[in-house]
């Protein structure tokens, strides 16, 4: 069944659904004035503040909200967005930001806003996640997995309004990488005006579920398994968007989503499995388009089961694993070996230790060593979604499972549809995880922090368990310094650390793709995720 014949089906129950036909395949406005989106699996909030991926944070946030600062995609600088300019004081303690005045929130059919964006909205917006006595702490779960790995509630001393249009952050300490965490797709702006409304009604929870930003589409309807659709902000700041609608197709998964696409069901496929880029080059009515991404796909290895915590242990499962194999047979040649947890591109990239190569017969000694020769058995965490580091989960988690037995480690696989890390660790305690992380600005802070420092294992991101002081003291420092090459020597340092204790196994950095019907113009990729769909346009029907 297509997204468009659902569409139809749903206007039967769902009021709010508005703009149906009497046979929306036939209805041009549908392509004229929209286009359908498939290859992610479905939200579990509409906050991305809640969550460490997915669907919302890649691709739905960009459309429904907007954040202070934007990344410029090439240089990786921090961009004007709902902040038209900022200041840093001499002691980098103080960051102060100038709000953009005329700034419309979304009305939707929950809430009508009496005013506009102001600094009220953004202490808001931050207080909630780092105050644990705020009346919206502890709504939906009480989870800021993102924000919990970065520390932000010890890093931010306060959040003050300064003017209508000006606030202030107070931090404890310097910190070079907090313009680009203003600008990751987890630090969007409510309103809170709104989030009084749904507080004096006893639904605050709706605040997650349904959605008020300044975006360029608001939230119209969401069918859980089925579909999420968008309708456009008529009042957004840079101009209306050209289209009308999106329409994410969130009913299938795997090769459903290309039928889907070669039937013209769907207009935007994200992230195809690299065994089906051959079928698409191949016909005239898409475009494809990559994009070198800010990724590392990798396994994480549980640093608190009593096996795994032998150093031993790590570096023969990281010995046995052949990566030149994964590079093969499911990446097809788009992927590059992963050296390190920051990929190539990252200004403090590290190759890491040659002592850590593909080499079976030293992953047999280790293991005799430490005395599991062919007696170890360990489970494997594997989410099924295609990412743009992983683009085919199950498949790369077989191949581990065969090099692992190859030298006398058994090995079973759970699978699970979704990305979310917590997963792995509240419901099946896995010794093994295999995900991965797609960064959300240029730093390298932003894989180092969240992925492996002590306060990313208490927020629940650091899925290797695993916490070293030393390690944690040089992003400390590296986080303080304002001479560059200082900071590239205290990543070095710290990436020494990660090649010696082997808390994770690094496997692949992806290219991004994402096939679109060639009538379908404005469309933007970026390593940090999804951009706003704001430019996109239908040139022909």
């Amino acid at each position: 069944m297509s997204a468009y014949t659902r569409l139809l089906l749903v206007c039967v129950s769902l009021a709010s659904l508005v703009g149906c036909s009497d046979d929306p395949q036939q209805d041009s406005n549908i392509r004229s004035q929209g286009f359908v989106y498939c290859g992610q699996d479905k939200p579990t909030t509409f906050n991305p503040q809640l969550i460490d991926g997915g669907l919302t944070a890649d691709t739905l946030a960009a459309q429904l909200f907007d954040r202070l600062l934007l990344l410029d995609p090439v240089s990786h600088q921090p961009l004007p967005s709902l902040a038209k300019s900022w200041n840093i004081s001499n002691d980098g303690l103080a960051y102060t930001f100038v709000l953009r005045e005329g700034i419309e929130f979304q009305t939707t059919d929950w809430f009508k806003p009496t005013r506009q964006f102001n600094a009220q909205d953004v202490v808001f917006s931050f207080k909630r996640v780092i105050q644990s006595d705020h009346p919206f702490h502890a709504v939906s779960g009480g989870r800021y997995p993102w924000f919990d790995s970065q520390g932000f509630a010890n890093l931010i001393e306060d959040i003050q309004v300064v003017a209508p249009l000006t606030v202030k952050f107070v931090l404890s300490r310097p910190d070079n990488a907090f313009l680009a965490n203003l600008a990751t797709t987890y630090a969007v702006i409510h309103s809170q005006e709104y989030a009084e409304q749904t507080l004096r009604a006893g639904k605050p929870d709706q605040l997650d579920s349904l959605p008020v930003g300044t975006g360029p589409f608001y939230l119209d309807s969401y069918q859980a398994n089925d579909f999420v659709r968008l309708n456009r902000h008529e009042g957004y700041w840079l101009g209306a968007a050209p289209m009308e609608q999106v329409v994410f197709d969130i009913a299938s998964r795997g090769t459903g989503t290309l039928a889907k696409l070669l039937s013209h069901e769907c207009d935007v496929l994200s992230s195809p499995v690299a065994s089906q880029l051959p079928i698409i080059s191949a016909n005239e009515d898409f475009s494809l388009n990559a994009q070198t991404g800010m990724n590392v796909a990798f396994l994480a290895l549980d640093n608190n089961q009593p096996e795994l915590s032998d150093i031993r242990v790590r570096k023969a499962i990281n010995h046995a694993i052949n990566r030149e194999n994964l590079l093969n047979s499911v990446y097809y040649g788009t992927g590059t070996k992963a050296r390190s947890i920051l990929p190539p591109m990252s200004w403090a990239y590290n190759h890491g230790s040659q002592a850590l190569d593909y080499d079976p017969a030293k992953a047999l000694a280790l293991l005799k060593e430490a005395g599991y020769d062919k007696n170890l058995a360990l489970t494997l965490w594997v989410p099924l979604e295609p990412r743009p580091y992983n683009p085919s989960p199950r498949k790369t988690a077989e191949l581990i499972q065969a090099d692992l037995n190859a030298v006398g480690v058994k090995v079973d696989i759970i699978t699970q549809d979704t990305v979310s890390r917590f997963s792995a660790i509240d419901k099946f305690n896995s010794d093994l995880i295999l995900t991965g992380w797609i960064a959300d600005n240029g730093d390298p802070d932003n894989f180092l922090r969240p992925l492996l420092s002590c306060d990313a294992k208490q927020a629940g991101l650091n899925v290797a368990n695993w916490c070293n002081l030393s390690f944690d003291n040089l992003l400390e420092l590296a986080s303080r310094t304002p001479k560059l090459n200082q900071r590239l020597n205290y990543y070095h340092l710290a990436q020494d650390i990660l090649d010696t204790e082997v808390p994770i196994v690094p496997l692949a950095h992806g290219v991004h793709f994402q096939v679109h019907h060639k009538s379908l113009q404005g469309l933007q990729m970026s390593p940090f995720g999804t951009r706003s769909f704001s430019t996109v346009f239908r040139s022909e029907i």
